[in-house]
């Protein structure tokens, strides 16, 4: 009976997390108008994360870092998703993603609830290799869609190359080969008029 009643409370989450895929993003995919889900963000990092770890700064423990990502945004069936170049919002962990953290997860059993928010705490503290690696990740993907779509929201949220780097270099934290990619393509991008300079202040 009490294998049934985990069973129950294991199938509560896997129904209710399939909302996920409802939560769209301003992001799209690659060479594509279609915009992308959080679903498919989550797990387009996972693939990047598995190709890429040989290239994170340091040792790390690669199913925790998928754990990371297949998780990190599932707070964002209660709280929506805040655009990472918004002007207004901070793309940080806020109140609304706390409370959210504990309804979803708390539809699992204790002990994998406990497990599952302290993995989503570690990758929101920045703090681990797994997490500074997973955050890398997480910033690298929409560097590479904007890039296949001529500009994509940088573009059409007039996001200036400053923002961009400010935003993103913090990729160097997990891994120092990707942001250099990173950059060269931020670069390549203001070279072609994708990205521009924000403009100069009156004194």
């Amino acid at each position: 009976m009490e294998n049934f009643d985990t069973l129950l409370q294991q199938m509560a989450f896997i129904h209710e997390v399939d909302k996920l895929k409802y939560i769209t993003r301003k992001t799209r995919l690659f060479n594509s108008d279609r915009h992308e889900n959080d679903a498919e963000h989550s797990w387009h990092l996972t693939i990047m994360a598995l190709v890429l770890a040989q290239h994170a700064n340091e040792p790390i423990d690669i199913l925790k870092v998928i754990k990371m990502l297949l998780v990190h945004d599932l707070v964002e069936i209660d709280a929506g998703d805040t655009f990472l170049f918004d002007a207004v919002l901070n793309h940080t962990n806020t109140e609304a993603e706390r409370k959210a953290a504990q309804r979803i997860f708390g539809l699992l059993p204790q002990h994998q609830k406990e497990e599952l928010i302290a993995v989503w705490e570690e990758f929101e503290a920045g703090e681990t290799p797994e997490a500074r690696f997973a955050k890398s990740i997480d910033r690298l993907e929409p560097i590479l869609q904007n890039v296949s779509n001529a500009g994509g929201t940088w573009m059409e949220y007039n996001v200036p190359y400053e923002k961009v780097i400010s935003k993103t270099q913090h990729i160097q934290k997990g891994s120092t080969v990707l942001w250099d990619f990173a950059k060269a393509l931020i670069d390549t991008s203001l070279e072609k008029g994708i990205l521009k300079k924000e403009a100069a202040k009156e004194a």
